[in-house]
């Protein structure tokens, strides 16, 4: 054997360890990216749940918001607003009899 056959020899067994080595790589990449495509697939799904919730809680709030009257039966009520902490402004009061 000469010094040639020698290294072609460590060579060859150098390529196989690095095609062995990419392989598993490559598997381990795709594993992993599967992984994070469910997950993130998952992720999407349960914003649209909570979308869809939140939707819903918005159209319960809407339909309870239109149902709502104000009595307006006792003539010696005024109307007061809030404007921010204890204060109230009070509108009506000078046009009572």
């Amino acid at each position: 054997m000469d010094a040639r056959s020698t290294s072609m020899a460590g060579a060859s067994a150098l390529r196989s360890f690095a095609w062995l080595a990419g392989a598993l790589a490559t598997s381990a990449a795709v594993v992993i990216g599967s992984i994070l495509a469910v997950v993130f697939a998952a992720t999407v799904v349960v914003i649209g749940f909570m979308g869809s919730a939140l939707f819903g809680l918005v159209a319960l709030a809407m339909r309870a918001r239109r149902t709502v009257k104000a009595k307006t039966g006792d003539p010696s009520l005024i109307e007061a607003r809030n404007v921010g902490g204890h204060s109230w402004v009070a509108y009506g009061w000078n046009d009572r009899p």
